[in-house]
């Protein structure tokens, strides 16, 4: 199956992204030595965008890459490369926009202090949306046996970084084993994340999510439906440390995510939750993209094409 084209640009220049672009001695190609951040548009507005841009800055800033791009330039840069995507394929919904920053090239070796200067490089594709049939029938996950997440006092979950190891090898695993996504654990057992999304579970009229402190990605689907959305519907938002052995006390589970907001979970391994029950995350879900609209129509300085 072909791919689908996916719009570059590379310091400010638009291309073709299979044409080559960063040089071999890239710091973030050979090291992992990068941060990024991934937006969605919704009707045609980049969503979220300070949200994503300050956890960027925080990200670099852990890790002292200097961003070569302030707010304004690089919201500017985001809409370049949507709207030439959206010019180049006629797309009309729904954008993906990653946007990556290296420490740059330089002599080969793992002194930071060898880089050059920073470059960026930013992505955009067609949204993949995931079928309405599957988001009915509800994912499918499995508790990751093979490896553990990565300790906060390592390598923190919290930095968004080049380096994205610890999730590909457990969303392996979780494929091998026929599940659509993964359950991470910490080294003391506790539920932390998916691969590419925050978990919720449902308990009555509340949602529960794993603390930060266990060790996860501060998502920003998470924080908003923390912050703004669940009460919109009477919703109460909690933080639990969550063990394999405490799935039996919830009455459903959901991942929440940047490019596919929420999706419901029909079981964990062995566990089945009944669909009946998951009323609640389909108005949550509903809420959410409500206030994604609304955010559109308050920000026409973010639309950047497509709808």
């Amino acid at each position: 199956m072909e791919s689908p084209y996916i719009q570059a640009n590379t310091n400010g220049r638009l291309h073709d992204a299979r044409e080559p672009s960063l040089p071999a001695n890239d710091r973030g190609f050979l090291y992992g030595d990068s941060v990024y951040e991934v937006w969605r548009t919704c009707d045609g507005a980049i969503f979220a965008f300070d949200e994503h841009w300050l956890r960027l800055e925080r990200s670099a800033r852990a890790l002292a890459i200097p961003l070569p791009l302030g707010r304004a330039e690089l919201a500017e840069q985001l809409r370049r490369t949507a709207a030439a995507l959206v010019e180049h394929t006629g797309h009309v919904g729904p954008v993906h926009i990653r946007a990556q920053f290296s420490r740059g090239g330089g002599a080969l070796g793992l002194d930071p202090a060898l880089a050059e200067s920073p470059l960026y490089v930013v992505l955009a594709q067609r949204l993949r949306t995931i079928p309405v049939e599957k988001l009915r029938a509800g994912y499918v996950l499995t508790v990751a046996r093979e490896l553990r997440r990565n300790p906060r006092d390592s390598l923190d979950p919290a930095w968004k970084t080049g380096n994205y190891l610890n999730n590909l090898l457990c969303l392996r695993e979780a494929r091998q084993r026929g599940a659509d996504e993964v359950l991470i654990l910490n080294h003391a057992g506790r539920v932390t994340e998916s691969a590419v999304a925050n978990v919720f579970f449902v308990r009555k009229h509340s949602i529960v999510t794993p603390p930060l402190s266990d060790g996860l990605l501060g998502g920003i689907t998470r924080a908003l439906l923390f912050e703004r959305i669940a009460a919109r519907i009477g919703v109460v938002a909690l933080e639990e440390s969550v063990g394999a052995e405490d799935f039996r006390f919830f009455d459903g589970c959901f991942l929440a995510s940047t490019t596919n907001d929420l999706v419901p979970v029909a079981a964990i391994d062995a566990h089945r939750f009944a669909l009946d029950d998951l009323s609640l995350v389909w108005k949550l879900k509903a809420a959410f993209q409500n206030f994604a609209s609304e955010y559109a129509t308050a920000h026409p300085e973010l639309r950047a094409g497509g709808r």
